[in-house]
């Protein structure tokens, strides 16, 4: 007897970013697994880790969406801490061993103003042993747990703004408004340096990663699978809104397939605000590429290499396909 083939639908993709608010002691990437699970997708990822001890947003990355992370990490963050003044950790947070007891006796609210004041705009800072920074192929931490400490290369970071909002000796309240690669609990530590004190990080919120607000963040608990996406889809972002900070250009119909075949694109199918500077010598540079009803397409660039006719005519080709 034939047997009946069974058509099985495949489930709806689920292509953007959510605005996550990572709960303590969970990991960013129990966070992934547990989203993963709910929403019955395979590729899920995130921009931007947060250590377990921290709270705060933590954007989640789904379907496409996990292939445009690369130009997310780039996003500034704002971080609200607490600095505990008098002990130093190995950690340089309120996780480690504490490695040092200073005093902080005498210390006052000016003092604190003036040494947290040194920490704006752009700075060196050394990354934390406890980091996953690999060097020689090792991430830093694994070197910390055997009991190693090596020599670390300064980092340019930039400090956008810094303030204290509370001051309760030990405790000392920050807001920061930082650049990729800023790690708090060095910032924290430093600090402490300076006074003379000693400290570390005790408590850490991450309130902003680019457009994402705490404000607007679900935690992960409250997204039970699929339909509440698809009965909320206001807290998806969908690709093109979280590449808004990329400029975009549009493409003639008859070169949408071509663009998705990975074909260049000769420039004069290609309109649009930026395209004549990018034309003029700015070719490198990432553009959301679409096509004449708004439809994202993919992620291009204007490239010098492969010219169609002469040193004025550019081509655009897709380095990243969405459609």
């Amino acid at each position: 007897m034939r047997k009946e083939s069974c058509n099985v639908l495949a489930p709806p993709s689920i292509d953007g970013v959510l605005n996550i608010a990572k709960p303590a002691e969970w990991t960013s990437h129990d966070v992934v697994d547990k989203l993963r699970r709910m929403l019955g997708i395979r590729k899920v990822g995130h921009a931007g880790t947060l250590d377990p001890m921290a709270t705060g947003v933590l954007p989640v990355l789904l379907g496409m969406g996990t292939r445009v992370s690369e130009y997310l990490v780039e996003w500034d963050k704002e971080y609200e801490a607490i600095l505990c003044l008098g002990q130093d950790t190995d950690t340089q947070d309120a996780t480690g061993v504490v490695t040092q007891e200073r005093s902080f006796a005498g210390v006052t609210e000016e003092a604190i103003r003036i040494a947290v004041a040194q920490f704006s705009g752009n700075l060196l800072q050394v990354p934390p042993m406890y980091s996953a920074l690999k060097v020689a192929g090792r991430p830093l931490y694994e070197m910390a747990r055997a009991g190693k400490t090596i020599e670390r290369t300064p980092r340019p970071i930039t400090i956008h703004h810094l303030e204290i909002l509370n001051v309760n000796i030990p405790d000392v309240s920050l807001r920061v408004s930082c650049s990729k690669g800023t790690y708090i609990r060095t910032l924290c530590a430093d600090i402490g340096e300076v006074l003379g004190t000693g400290g570390h990080l005790r408590q850490l919120c991450r309130t902003r990663v680019g457009p994402f607000h705490i404000d607007n963040a679900m935690s992960p608990l409250e997204i039970e699978g699929q339909d509440f996406l698809q009965e909320n889809s206001q807290v998806l972002w969908s690709l093109d809104a979280v590449l808004s900070h990329l400029p975009e250009v549009t493409i003639a119909s008859e070169m949408v397939s071509r663009a998705l075949n990975g074909a260049p694109i000769p420039s004069s199918f290609v309109s649009g605000e930026f395209s004549e500077s990018w034309r003029a010598g700015q070719g490198e540079k990432i553009i959301r590429v679409k096509d004449p009803v708004g439809q994202l397409l993919g992620l291009g660039k204007f490239d010098k290499r492969d010219l169609v006719s002469s040193e004025s005519d550019q081509p655009l080709v897709l380095v990243k396909v969405f459609g």
